[in-house]
């Protein structure tokens, strides 16, 4: 898959909620990372010196690759596999979508068939696993996977992700790292109704900055 094309230079620009507003198919990276609980417990066990298990959630993030915007999220315990969360972010999605691309955490059937479900024509660019193996109908009827491993038996791990602009997934993990750094890396809330609430305050607040800081182009001449 080619280097993402751009979708306008208004692309993206409204909230959270109306993502895949721009003018063309979006180029979706997904990944996940964790959140810590913190609150007054934690703070009067650093106090007192106590020592307790820290309680953590995962939240699951899906990004426009041409903007950078989130556009799709999901707070869940740290128990939820990233795979089983694809059909809701992809929920999340009013548009269409031209590519689905993650890690090798997804590289599962049921990935490829809600990405199948809701966008037939999207492109899932999911690293196959070490072990993988054609499938019987590999001559016949290539599935998709078939086809990223024919690309990697050809030109090897570092080839396919060049053909397939697997390495865009680096954007996502570059907007875990900006989520972390402006918003921090723990919840203060305590219940599932309000972290879910603070959560999608800290992605709008990301998305805003976006906003803000992107320049604009005018010809002059």
């Amino acid at each position: 898959m080619p280097r993402p094309k751009p979708r306008g230079a208004g692309a993206g620009a409204g909230d959270h909620d109306d993502a895949g507003g721009g003018a063309g198919p979006l180029h979706l990276l997904v990944d996940s990372t964790g959140l810590k609980l913190c609150g007054p417990g934690e703070w009067l066990a650093e106090k007192h010196g106590t020592r307790t298990r820290r309680s953590w959630r995962k939240l699951h993030l899906g990004v426009d690759a041409d903007t950078s915007r989130i556009v799709a999220s999901a707070l869940t315990t740290n128990d939820v596999d990233d795979g089983s969360q694809v059909g809701l972010l992809l929920d999340q999605i009013d548009g269409s979508v031209a590519s689905f691309t993650a890690d090798g955490a997804f590289d599962r059937d049921d990935v490829y068939a809600e990405v199948s479900v809701r966008h037939p024509g999207a492109a899932v660019i999911v690293p196959p696993r070490s072990s993988a193996v054609l499938s019987d109908t590999a001559e016949t009827a290539p599935t998709p996977r078939d086809r990223h491993l024919e690309i990697i038996a050809e030109r090897g791990r570092m080839g396919w992700q060049r053909a397939s602009g697997y390495n865009w997934r680096a954007l996502v993990e570059a907007d875990i790292a900006r989520f972390k750094r402006v918003i921090g890396d723990g919840l203060r809330s305590r219940t599932d109704g309000r972290q879910a609430t603070e959560v999608a305050i800290a992605v709008g607040v990301l998305n805003r900055m976006l906003d803000l800081g992107r320049p604009e182009y005018v010809r002059i001449a």
